[in-house]
Parts: C-alpha cells; structure tokens; sequence
C-alpha cells in the first residue's frame, strides 16, 4: 500500500521528455501513410491517418499520445518487453529516428471527440474508481498518476480519456493474465488483479466517455 500511495504521489511531477523536439513530422507523416521499405506497414492500416483507432478491432487512438509514452512503447515492442503479433515485427523494421517522428506526429494529431456511449449507472461506478479508487481493495484513484480527467503525464502513465474502452479493457486485462508487463514497478498488474471484471468494463467505459483535451 505504501508504494501504491508513493507511486501515486510522485507520479504527477514525472514530465514529458524532448521526443516531439527532435522529430521530423513530415517524415512521420510519410510513414504513417506509406510505412517504410524496411517491413514497416503503414500505420494508417490499422490507426487511421489522424491516429483516431479502431475500437471493434481493438487498435488504439494514437492521436495527442504523449510522444515519449509512444516511443517508450514501440521500442518496448522492439525488445519484447511488450507482446504484440502484428506490432513486433513493425516496431522492429523501425529506426530510433523514425520512431521519434512517428511518436511526434500523432502527439500532434488533434484528438476525435468521443462518440462511445454507455449506460449511467455504469459510467457513474467508473467515475468513482477513476476519482476516488477502490480503497477497501487496495485500488488507488486512477488520476492519482492518468492526471485529472485521465488526460496522461509524461512518458510512464498515458492518456486514458478518449481511449477506446474496448482497447483499455484489453489492456487491463493483458496486465491480469501477465501478457503485458512493462508499466512501472509492477503497478498495473497490481491493480489489474485486484480490479473485478465489472470494475473493468465500467473504468473503461468513463474513460472512453471522456474529451482526451
């Protein structure tokens, strides 16, 4: 509990690295339309070109990421901290230097407003998990280190809001099983285990619901 609570403390001073200021988003913009000749698809495939995503096919919104998180992400792919099918060969066929464009241009990327809609009572619970936690089973509030209104800090803990609630869902449920484990200290497998499937959906479901700005 004490780490849960200084995890969640010092989390909203962590600040964004200088990813986007080095990155060439034309050339980001060229391979998210066009991939590269390296193996690399097109990110706009599964993504779209604005990096809105795809929630029935489970493919994230990229659009407004933070662009070191992004980054963090990809090269967590490259090295098999993460697991993916159809994002480790991509990741792999990818430079630093393309990575860094490619992270910058959706950080770039004006976010969609959301259209996911749910039932009140459902989004109320995930309102209070979100903003308050779930303390008699150890689950700290998640903008306690997502930031007010889920809007993301820096490169450990990213953008919930507007996040499909599918893909969130996913992901929680990936730190559930240990299919996914490269979040900090071992913070979401944590909370993933300790979170009932109902709290899930409806955590995912508020989130989804929210305007990512």
């Amino acid at each position: 509990m004490d780490k849960l609570i200084q995890l969640a403390a010092i989390s909203i001073f962590i600040l964004s690295g200088n990813t986007a200021g080095a990155a060439n988003l034309e050339a980001g913009q060229a391979l998210v339309l066009q991939g590269n000749s390296k193996g690399a698809t097109a990110c706009i495939t599964c993504h779209g070109a604005q990096g809105a995503g795809n929630a029935a096919a489970l493919f994230p919104r990229l659009a407004h990421l933070d662009a070191d998180y992004f980054a963090k992400q990809i090269r967590d792919f490259q090295q098999g901290l993460r697991k993916n099918s159809v994002m480790q060969p991509i990741a792999k066929a990818l430079s630093d230097a393309e990575i860094t464009d490619v992270a910058a241009y959706f950080s770039a990327q004006r976010p969609p407003a959301p259209t996911a809609t749910a039932d009140a009572a459902l989004l109320a619970r995930g309102a209070q998990l979100a903003v308050s936690g779930f303390w008699d089973k150890d689950i700290p509030a998640c903008i306690s280190c997502h930031g007010p209104d889920g809007r993301g800090v820096g490169a450990s803990f990213p953008t919930l809001a507007g996040q499909h609630a599918s893909y969130i869902t996913k992901q929680l449920n990936a730190w559930r099983t240990g299919m996914r484990a490269n979040d900090p200290q071992g913070l979401m497998k944590g909370i993933a285990l300790r979170l009932p499937a109902g709290d899930i959906t409806a955590v995912a479901a508020y989130f989804a619901s929210l305007a990512p700005e």
